[in-house]
């Protein structure tokens, strides 16, 4: 599957990524290479825990 993901700077620096198709979905990084890893890995932890918790995977837009 492959998702849209934002990433915006913040105040401090820090690259922040979020997946607006899962609810919750953020993730942090001090690099833009960083925070994609980073990134990949929070959508698959929450597509697991939705999955799980019977919950829809993600929602539309």
């Amino acid at each position: 599957m492959k998702f849209v993901v934002t990433i915006e700077r913040d105040e401090d620096g820090m690259f922040v990524a979020e997946c607006p198709a899962i609810p919750g979905c953020l993730s942090q990084g001090k690099s833009r290479e960083e925070v994609l890893r980073n990134i990949q890995e929070a959508i698959l932890l929450c597509l697991e825990t939705r999955r799980q918790q019977g919950l829809p995977l993600t929602v539309e837009g």
